[in-house]
């Protein structure tokens, strides 16, 4: 199944992340954008990380700090992705009418169901090395960048996986590690080396950092306080972002 579907998919379950797309073609303003499709400011920031996460080059082009809180547009591969969803609407529309009841509909509702981890990141599978009754899934990121996920052997096979299959990881923000880059790498667990784009600070609970890869894909880490003050990060420095390879979730578009 490929990226593209699981774009669709994120877009038909959630109208306003296409609407978000739409206005931002029209006002080349994520605030604007965000006002206009019935979005928080934040959300918006959210749903562009998730959607450029998702594909393989990202869907919004955007600068930080512009003026009306950040100049965007869309990419040519968003204008692409834009364009074939909207083709895909009316064919949508007749498969649902073809649906024989309700309860119908209500299945398809089940069956493509939501996550509430922050990091979804899109990527191929390289290989799978067996280990016992765990499998270790190499994974090559959309835009380059790898990682590992250690997943049963069960698993495995319910996925149906295989080397050069699409699938997403899924990262919950609250399991990576920040660490500077100075610092010794733990080589016994994934690496993903980017720049802070934004830290939103919190009083009663862990903080959010946003980092910037170079494939254009976002990764969302929630630091304590304490520990944020320790790294004394900086918008725009680098950082390096560690998991366990069993943090790792993989997901196959349905």
């Amino acid at each position: 199944m490929s990226l593209t579907s699981a774009l669709t998919q994120q877009l038909s379950r959630r109208p306003q992340r296409l609407a978000l797309l739409e206005q931002i073609a029209v006002q080349g303003s994520i605030t604007r954008a965000a006002k206009a499709a019935g979005l928080s400011y934040k959300a918006a920031w959210d749903a562009i990380d998730e959607l450029n996460n998702l594909a393989e080059r990202p869907l919004v082009e955007r600068t930080v700090g512009g003026k009306g809180g950040g100049g965007a547009r869309l990419s040519a591969e968003g204008e692409r992705i834009l364009a074939l969803y909207k083709r895909l609407e009316s064919l949508q529309a007749r498969l649902l009418e073809c649906a024989e009841s309700e309860h119908d509909l209500e299945l398809l509702g089940r069956l493509m169901l939501r996550t509430s981890a922050r990091n979804q990141l899109s990527g191929r599978v390289l290989d799978i090395v067996a280990q016992g009754r765990n499998d270790l899934v190499n994974v090559e990121l959309s835009g380059g960048g790898r990682i590992q996920a250690q997943i049963t052997h069960d698993s495995t096979e319910k996925l149906e996986l295989v080397p050069g299959q699409a699938v997403v990881a899924l990262i919950k923000a609250g399991w990576l590690r920040l660490q500077s880059i100075s610092a010794t790498p733990d080589e016994q667990v994934n690496q993903l080396q980017g720049r802070v784009e934004e830290i939103l600070e919190a009083e009663d609970g862990p903080c959010e950092v946003r980092i910037g890869l170079p494939s254009g894909q976002t990764l969302c880490a929630l630091v304590k306080g304490e520990r944020l003050a320790r790294l004394d990060l900086k918008v725009g420095e680098p950082v390096r972002a560690q998991f366990a390879p069993g943090q790792v979730l993989l997901g196959t578009a349905l």
